[in-house]
């Protein structure tokens, strides 16, 4: 089961917000950053979106009204129940951070790569990866406003403002540019594939050192984390069983019902970490770290699943046509 070097990178950088966290004015210099850092971050996300590939994914909405309400709707319930396991099981900080897990988008990267292994319907996941990521700019804060309110570390009108202006605007401008620079984008994807992962690892150590300087950390004990992960798991085993037989019950052919698996059992720890900054202000760190934990356990169990849908009989007499063509086509490049 993989461990992803993200992560490994990810870990590192809570450690050295610990060690060294930013005061004073370096810590203003770092929120400035980090702020130019979430806008940039979406404007790559609007250059890359393909919208032709986005209108051409809509011949399955079925699929991408599947995982959306799968995403925003069934996700957020559960969260909602796990508000029973305050304050016995989890403190009322991790379940804040629990339930703004349960409102992230989608995954598109690790969805589309793990459909790919599993052989399954590529172009939709991409579509419905997409599609996920877009709703959720405006879908995750309203949710975070309405199930959250006063607690979530201060939502309001301005909170809302701040995400259209950090989050929508640069992604609609880079929408509005990508005839002029997709070519661009594409030519050095690995390239600026690095400058988003920087600019998360930034706004990470600027939550993480907000954390520290405010002392949130004692919060924590490690029988909470403990804890934490259990509830995790058994959301992502739940989610991961209501993905796969749901799809049977809704009619779904098997290729279809991968997708929808991998893409509407995952939450998107790119475009959760620069919405929690957002959002949550001062209270970041705790609110992300449910996040960054589940992104974690969702790479190895989707890893072993999708290895095992690929030995399926069904898969090995799959035979070759259109749909293993278009997956073959289509690669997992996407973000």
């Amino acid at each position: 089961m993989p461990v992803d070097p993200y992560i490994v990178l990810l870990l590192g950088t809570v450690g050295l917000a610990a060690l060294f966290p930013a005061h004073g004015t370096g810590a203003d210099v770092a929120s400035g950053a980090s702020t130019a850092a979430i806008a940039f971050l979406f404007f790559l996300y609007g250059a890359r979106l393909s919208t032709r590939e986005a209108m051409d994914g809509l011949r399955h909405w079925r699929l991408h009204l599947t995982v959306l309400a799968c995403t925003f709707l069934v996700f957020p319930v559960l969260g909602l129940a796990a508000r029973g396991l305050v304050p016995v099981v989890l403190t009322q900080p991790l379940y804040q951070g629990l339930l703004f897990l349960t409102l992230v988008p989608s995954t598109i990267q690790s969805s589309i790569a793990f459909t790919s292994i599993a052989r399954g319907n590529v172009p939709a996941a991409i579509c419905a990866g997409s599609f996920s990521s877009l709703v959720g700019i405006l879908v995750t804060p309203l949710l975070a406003a309405l199930l959250l309110g006063g607690s979530g570390g201060g939502f309001s009108a301005d909170s809302l403002v701040k995400i259209v202006l950090q989050l929508l605007v640069p992604f609609l401008a880079g929408q509005v540019l990508r005839r002029w620079i997709g070519g661009f984008v594409a030519r050095h994807k690995k390239v600026l594939g690095l400058v988003d992962r920087g600019s998360i690892l930034l706004v990470v150590y600027t939550a993480f050192s907000e954390g520290m300087t405010r002392g949130i950390w004692h919060q924590v004990s490690p029988a909470r984390l403990g804890a934490l992960l259990g509830v995790e798991a058994v959301l992502l085993a739940v989610m991961l069983g209501l993905t796969w037989y749901g799809g049977r019950m809704l009619g779904f052919p098997r290729e279809d019902r991968i997708a929808i698996q991998f893409a509407g059992s995952k939450k998107s720890l790119a475009s959760g970490l620069p919405m929690a900054s957002v959002l949550f202000a001062a209270h970041a760190s705790l609110a992300v770290l449910p996040l960054m934990l589940f992104h974690q356990m969702q790479l190895m169990v989707c890893a072993v699943i999708a290895k095992r849908r690929a030995r399926d009989p069904e898969a090995a007499g799959e035979p070759a046509g259109p749909a293993a063509a278009s997956r073959t086509a289509a690669g997992t490049g996407s973000r």
